[in-house]
């Protein structure tokens, strides 16, 4: 039985889309919904600098930015939750995409992973986004619905 689904979201078109078809597969199953945004700091910290010549102050604002476009992400979807009437809990935290998805699903007890097959990461061209697939294969003994574009 279905009772919690962990969305995972990166602000992306396809994480909405994702969003959207959980929500309403919540509400038929008057299941509740985690809200999960992951914040992946250390791939753009990478990108602008690099670590020998980051310092605090470049890395605060940047950081700063993630965790406010991470909020505007998760505050969207529980809009969509608060219209239809489905129970929701919003969570943002930093780390590695894929094993903090997979610990928050463990963690929260969620009974399905409902995600965007592709996100904003650098490999926009790959059949299934990077994070999609390695939350596919750890194993995790969950389902997990993918949702395509």
């Amino acid at each position: 039985m279905i009772l919690k689904i962990l969305v995972a979201t990166d602000g992306s078109k396809i994480a909405l889309k994702a969003a959207k078809y959980a929500v309403d597969l919540a509400k038929q199953l008057n299941a509740s919904i985690i809200i999960l945004s992951v914040i992946d700091n250390r791939s753009l910290i990478s990108q602008i600098a690099p670590v020998t010549t980051t310092t605090v102050h470049m890395i605060e604002p940047i950081e700063d930015y993630l965790k406010e476009a991470a909020e505007g992400y998760v505050r969207e979807i529980k809009k969509l939750c608060d219209k239809v009437g489905v129970q929701s809990k919003t969570l943002i935290t930093t780390g590695y995409p894929v094993e903090k998805i997979v610990s928050e699903a463990r963690k929260l007890k969620a009974n399905l992973i409902v995600m965007g097959s592709r996100g904003k990461s650098v490999l926009e061209a790959a059949v299934l986004g990077s994070v999609t697939y390695g939350v596919i294969h750890k194993n995790i003994k969950l389902p997990i619905l993918v949702i395509k574009e």
